[in-house]
């Protein structure tokens, strides 16, 4: 199950509450983002949607909604690279 093709160029709307929907089902933690392509596509077709979820963990975390990491700490998210991680912003 793809939700997103990989050449499109804006997130589908699916896919951004996809990986809210995964985050919120593990709150408090933070996820890698094949941990959150394991859990949208189970059916195995997982690696397509690595690119398109960096994508639009972007946008999600421009507009507010989730938090990128990079070694614990959250990260600019127009200007990261190599492995990072995906949290719901604290309620503090």
């Amino acid at each position: 199950m793809t939700l997103q093709d990989s050449t499109s160029t804006s997130p589908a709307p699916s896919l951004a509450s996809a990986i809210v929907n995964v985050l919120q089902q593990h709150r408090g933690s933070t996820l890698s983002a094949p941990e959150i392509a394991h859990a949208i596509a189970s059916d195995g077709e997982w690696h397509t949607l690595l690119t398109p979820i960096r994508r639009t963990a972007v946008e999600l975390a421009l507009a507010g909604r989730l938090v990128i990491y990079r070694k614990g700490k959250p990260v600019d998210p127009t200007d990261f690279r190599g492995v990072y991680r995906l949290g719901l912003p604290r309620e503090d």
